[in-house]
Parts: structure tokens; C-alpha cells; sequence
């Protein structure tokens, strides 16, 4: 992982977790728990059931390369420019044997305006154009022909740059390696899907993509009563010895008064207590307390990255935390630098019981990605 500026410190123990197991059991993509009886009969000519492919979230670093897979298969190959510079080249390929490669890449302007006509990769000499993505902020092209010639350039190549943006250069070592793992989560090895290492096995062989865990959401209630911008913390919180240490580290008044609150049930409400900022970055540790106040306990937040992964962190702690009672979602974005190109992006909905993890996204490297561009570790239905 490249080295986060100042101000981020927390993100490289954050991120570098990314690559935890998740450890979450996956259900199997239509199975049959009556046909998959011992005594059930198996006639001898009824087909095969297709595998489903058994995975986790990981991240691998690969030189200048790193490659991430979600709890549903989808993979992601990341290769950037050097020395913090701002370009980026991204392979993504969902699970089964239907996918195909999706090759996004990026840099910013240097002084000048985009220009579609040039924009495009060139490997070893070679350049591929591209199509300019006109719902990014930022320039993005995407590679929609000659796409396996320009799997096979980034495996084989030595050298490679982007052009019509920028001249900017990306390295290409560990991009082979970063492949073929990709190759190997997804079971495509020695198939004709394969990214890297094909081979005369049929498309069929590749396992299907497994089944999203489902969250079920509690749906909204009335918030009368929580409207208030500022809310007074109820005082059985206040006088937990942590949540009175936050109080004090958030002495200043533009931080102190980020309290928030939301009745989550007739029972049940959520409040949010600062615990310190930065330029960029707001902590607030978050906790359920009976409807009139008492009984405070820490929310139980879990991630690949963040809450729940950092042994250090309190799994109660949030970045730049925001709940909407409307969604029912509580979400994070733990931002490594100001421009918001790199950190973590998180978000749980309250089922009625608890926040269930649904969706998260985590960029190591801080290289001008836009988030809707970052690897998704976890989601769910």
C-alpha cells in the first residue's frame, strides 16, 4: 500500500485489514435441501448442477499491483502510476462463466481538457482507444473493444501509459500475478475464461456466482421528537467513562455539538457522541439506549475494514457517520486523504435487532479513483 499523507494515519491500519476474512458462511446458489438427502434418489442421467463458487473477501498486493475480491466473487486488478502520482488502470471481472472483463483507467488533466478523441492506453508501443465515461467527475476512459487483446498487453507487457487526459505512466509489474490470482479465486484456471492462464476446459466448468446473504430491513418509524439538531445526550450515557473522555477530546464547539440521534423503535434509540476530528475526518461513537435514555450500550458495527476489523479501534467508532431514517442505513466514509479518493465506504441497516453490514467499498491507494470505481469487499440483499 502506498503511503497515506498526513492527516490519515488511522486509514493504513484501517485498510491494510482489508484483506481479512470476512468468515461468513455463504448459502449455496439454489439449493435444495430435500434433494440433496442421502436417501433421495439420484437418476443416472439427470445433469450435473453446476458448481458455486466458495469465496471470501481478500485483498493481495502483487508489486505494484494489488487485487481484491467481494464476498460475491467479483474481483478487481488495481495497477497505479508511481510516486503518488494520480493515474490508475482497473481490470474488474464478475463470477461465472458468462463474465467478461470490464478495463476502466484514469488520471487527472495535466492543464489541459480532456481530450476523447486521444484517450486511450498504450502498451509496448501498442494503443488501444477507449470511450470517454461521461458520468465520472473526473477523466475515466473504458476499453470496450480489442478488450482481450488488452488483457493479454497488460499480462505480456513492460511499459504502459495513459494518454489523453494525461501522459501519465503505470506500471505494469505484478500485473501478470495480480491476474492470475483473479484467475484462480474465480476457478478459471486452464478454462477458455481465463484472464491468464487459459486452457481447453469449456466456460461450464467455471463455478457460478454464490448467493448474496439477505438483511432483512426494519422498516421506518416515525422520528417526532428527534428532529432537533442538537440533541442533549441523555444523562446515563453521558456517564459512561469513555463517552465523558469523548466529551473532553471534543472540546471545541464545532465538533462537541455533531451529537445526533433517531428513534430506531417504540423501544429502541440511537445516538451518536463526537469523539474528535481532523481536516477532513469526524469520530463519533455511536450507541443504542432505551427509548427514555437508559441503558446505554455500544452499537456492534462489523466490516472486512473498520469497525470491526481494527483490534484497536473501538467497533462503535465511525468516520464521517451519517444514519437516515428513511433508508434505515447507517453509513461511513472513512476518507484517507481530503479529496476522497482513497479510504473506506461503509454501510449497515438496522434489521430491528441490530446494523448488518450491506455494502462496502475500500481503495488502499490514494491515486484519483473515483469511489463508485472501488473494489466492493461486501454486499448483500
Amino acid at each position: 500500500m502506498k503511503r497515506l499523507p498526513d492527516g490519515a494515519a488511522w486509514a493504513v491500519l484501517v485498510l491494510s485489514l482489508a484483506a481479512a476474512a470476512c468468515g461468513q458462511a455463504q448459502t449455496r446458489k439454489g439449493s435444495d435441501p430435500a434433494g440433496s438427502s442421502p436417501s433421495a434418489p439420484v437418476s443416472a442421467g439427470a445433469p450435473t448442477a453446476p458448481a458455486v463458487l466458495q469465496t471470501r473477501s481478500e485483498t493481495r498486493r502483487f508489486r505494484d499491483w494489488s487485487a481484491t475480491c467481494g464476498n460475491d466473487g467479483t474481483c478487481w486488478a488495481f495497477g497505479f502510476a508511481p510516486d503518488f502520482a494520480a493515474g490508475w488502470v482497473r481490470v474488474a471481472l464478475r463470477p461465472g462463466p458468462d463474465a467478461r472483463p470490464d478495463i476502466a483507467f484514469g488520471a487527472w488533466p495535466d492543464g489541459e481538457a480532456a481530450s476523447p478523441s486521444r484517450l486511450g492506453l498504450e502498451i509496448d508501443g501498442r494503443r488501444f482507444a477507449a470511450v470517454a465515461d461521461t458520468d465520472s467527475q473526473t477523466p475515466v476512459g473504458r476499453i470496450t473493444t480489442d478488450v482481450a487483446a488488452v488483457i493479454d498487453a497488460l499480462a505480456q507487457g513492460r511499459s504502459m501509459r495513459i494518454t489523453g487526459a494525461a501522459n501519465q505512466a503505470v506500471s505494469l509489474n505484478g500485473a501478470a500475478a495480480a491476474l492470475l490470482w483473479i484467475d484462480e479465486k474465480q476457478g478459471r484456471l486452464n478454462t477458455t475464461t481465463a484472464l491468464v492462464r487459459k486452457g481447453d476446459r469449456p466456460a461450464s466448468a467455471v463455478p457460478a456466482a454464490p448467493a448474496l446473504p439477505r438483511v432483512p430491513v426494519a422498516p421506518a418509524v416515525d422520528q417526532s421528537g428527534f428532529a432537533d439538531p442538537s440533541p442533549a445526550l441523555p444523562a446515563a450515557l453521558r456517564a459512561r467513562p469513555e463517552v465523558a473522555a469523548c466529551l473532553q477530546d471534543s472540546a471545541l464547539p464545532d465538533v462537541r455539538d455533531q451529537i445526533a440521534s433517531a428513534r430506531l423503535d417504540a423501544g429502541t434509540a440511537l445516538w451518536a457522541v463526537p469523539c474528535g476530528a481532523g481536516a477532513y475526518n469526524l469520530t463519533q461513537n455511536w450507541y443504542l439506549t432505551d427509548a427514555d435514555g437508559r441503558n446505554p450500550r455500544p452499537v456492534a458495527l462489523a466490516g472486512t475494514a473498520g469497525p470491526g476489523a481494527d483490534p484497536v479501534r473501538p467497533d462503535n467508532a465511525l468516520i464521517n457517520g451519517v444514519y437516515d431514517p428513511k433508508t434505515r442505513t447507517l453509513s461511513a466514509f472513512g476518507k484517507g486523504r481530503g479529496l476522497g479518493d482513497c479510504g473506506v465506504l461503509q454501510t449497515w441497516a438496522w434489521t430491528g435487532e441490530r446494523f448488518a453490514l450491506t455494502r462496502e467499498s475500500v481503495m488502499g491507494d490514494c491515486a484519483g479513483v473515483p469511489s463508485e470505481l472501488w473494489p466492493v469487499t461486501w454486499r448483500a440483499r
